[in-house]
């Protein structure tokens, strides 16, 4: 019975740790993950603004008046 209750406490004790790795892994993977959104949301705003500069004409590419 003795060596019954050391085994499940040497059995809980791994469990623990396992899910303390596991927490530990998970946090750092969300960090990644807000980190890459907001550098995503920094390439879709420079490629917005890219794309607005390319399609908006300049005062050089429109025709004078009398054309």
């Amino acid at each position: 019975m003795n060596q019954e209750l050391i085994d499940l406490q040497t059995h809980v004790a791994f469990q623990e740790e396992t899910i303390q790795q596991l927490t530990d892994i998970l946090t750092d993977q969300q960090r990644q993950i807000d980190l890459l959104r907001a550098e995503l949301a920094l390439l879709k705003d420079s490629h917005q603004e890219l794309l607005d500069a390319v399609e908006s004409p300049t005062a050089a590419d429109e025709r004078p008046p009398h054309y």
